[in-house]
């Protein structure tokens, strides 16, 4: 459903929403369970967007840019490779008519942006403490 970009992002914001001070791409990585080449190209890519900021120096790293109760899992999954819609006939059959099987998965893509548009960092991050860990790995 969500590719292996979108959830490598999402695990790298959801840890550094829950940090205090910047962190480098190789504690993300190792705290995440994350590979340190791809997530390299996926930090840039929310530097780029805007949601993420790089502090270089000894104490650098990289910090959220937005709030995380203000910043939403749809923001992100934006920012690197957003849901596709279907606002016509892909096959360009139907032209703007889309057949059922191009309307279905498009409400479903729109269910799915409404859910993730409503649901915050912050709100993944809302656990009772022996919860709080996404795909097992450490907080601190």
């Amino acid at each position: 459903m969500i590719t292996q970009t979108v959830e490598y992002a999402l695990r790298a914001i959801v840890y550094l929403a829950d940090q205090d001070q910047p962190r480098t791409t190789s504690a993300i990585a190792e705290r995440a369970q994350l590979p340190i080449g791809y997530l390299s190209k996926v930090m840039q890519g929310l530097v780029k967007a805007g949601l993420v900021q790089s502090q270089r120096g000894l104490h650098g790293g990289f910090v959220l840019a937005i709030e995380p109760d203000k910043l939403t899992i749809l923001t992100v999954i934006n920012a690197v490779e957003p849901i596709r819609r279907f606002h016509e006939c892909p096959l360009g059959l139907h032209g703007k008519q889309l057949c059922p099987l191009h309307r279905k998965l498009d409400d479903a893509a729109k269910s799915i942006e409404e859910t993730f548009g409503e649901t915050t960092i912050a709100d993944l991050n809302s656990v009772p403490s022996g919860r709080k860990s996404l795909c097992s790995f450490p907080l601190q």
